[in-house]
């Protein structure tokens, strides 16, 4: 695997045989609380003047390496390439149109300018705040209980339908989120405004060990069992985070909807 000192040259000297105006990375490589590990990527913005010319013949890319996959997706007025290489390396190429800049800015949570002769970045200030989030309104709460508990019972639906699919989408795509979320909302109760990272991913470092241990093993979804258990264990967890969040920030909670969610799971998927 080629090294990162490696890979940002190769970035630079691309960029230059192109042409390309200003270059900037961004991700996990520019972020200190990111743990260094061979699966980071390389996300990296090219701001072009010429975007159709780039696009009309892609043989460029063949510059960067032989490639395991690729995917090309459209975002906004941007392009953006994905490339997973041979030697495990993985770049992410966004190309950005210069009048468009600020469009590639409000996507990113911060980013480290490596060439800009002409000052293109110095008008844009980074993202930073993206991920960062604050103690929530009472009416935030509240709709994120009122989802939480809706949601539950689809999960009883497509566990009693025997549909793992659908069960398991609505349970961790939703429910499972909503807990997150009460939970991000706790540490941001008591620490303030806190950069949870993209997918929650720095917020277990805020939290004591055993609260990433208690919702990892709410993750066993692998058969309607465990899922069944899952839901149950899940509901029990949000129930008890919700009611200190309340708590603690003089909240209303309510607990009938609560207790009447957790007897009709309980009467559709035990007593049955």
């Amino acid at each position: 695997m080629e090294t990162e000192s490696a890979i940002l040259n190769l970035i630079l000297k691309i960029a230059e045989s192109l042409q390309v105006e200003a270059v900037a990375l961004s991700g996990s490589r520019i972020n200190p609380q990111t743990q260094e590990d061979e699966f980071q990527d390389y996300d990296v913005v090219y701001i072009v003047e010429n975007l159709n010319d780039l696009l009309s013949d892609l043989s460029w890319l063949d510059q960067f390496g032989m490639r395991l996959i690729e995917q090309h997706n459209v975002l906004g007025h941007r392009r953006l390439y994905l490339m997973l290489f041979e030697d495990g390396n993985r770049i992410d190429l966004t190309l950005c149109p210069k009048e468009y800049i600020q469009e590639w800015v409000d996507s990113e949570a911060g980013f480290r300018v490596l060439k800009d002769e002409n000052g293109l970045f110095e008008a844009y200030q980074p993202n930073a705040k993206r991920y960062w989030i604050a103690p929530p309104s009472e009416e935030k709460f509240a709709a994120s209980c009122n989802e939480f508990w809706w949601v539950s019972a689809y999960v009883v639906k497509g566990i009693r339908r025997n549909q793992l699919l659908y069960a398991t989408d609505h349970l961790y795509g939703i429910c499972h989120q909503e807990l997150l979320k009460i939970l991000a909302w706790q540490v941001a109760s008591d620490k303030g405004i806190v950069d949870i990272g993209k997918n929650y991913k720095h917020l277990f470092h805020y939290l004591p060990d055993e609260k990433e241990k208690e919702f990892s093993k709410l993750l066993n979804l692998s058969n309607l069992e465990e899922l069944t258990q899952s839901l149950f264990s899940t509901m029990n967890v949000f129930d008890q985070e919700a009611q200190i969040l309340a708590q603690k920030l003089g909240f209303a909670y309510d607990l009938e909807v609560a207790k009447k969610l957790m007897t009709y799971a309980e009467e559709k998927l035990l007593n049955y």
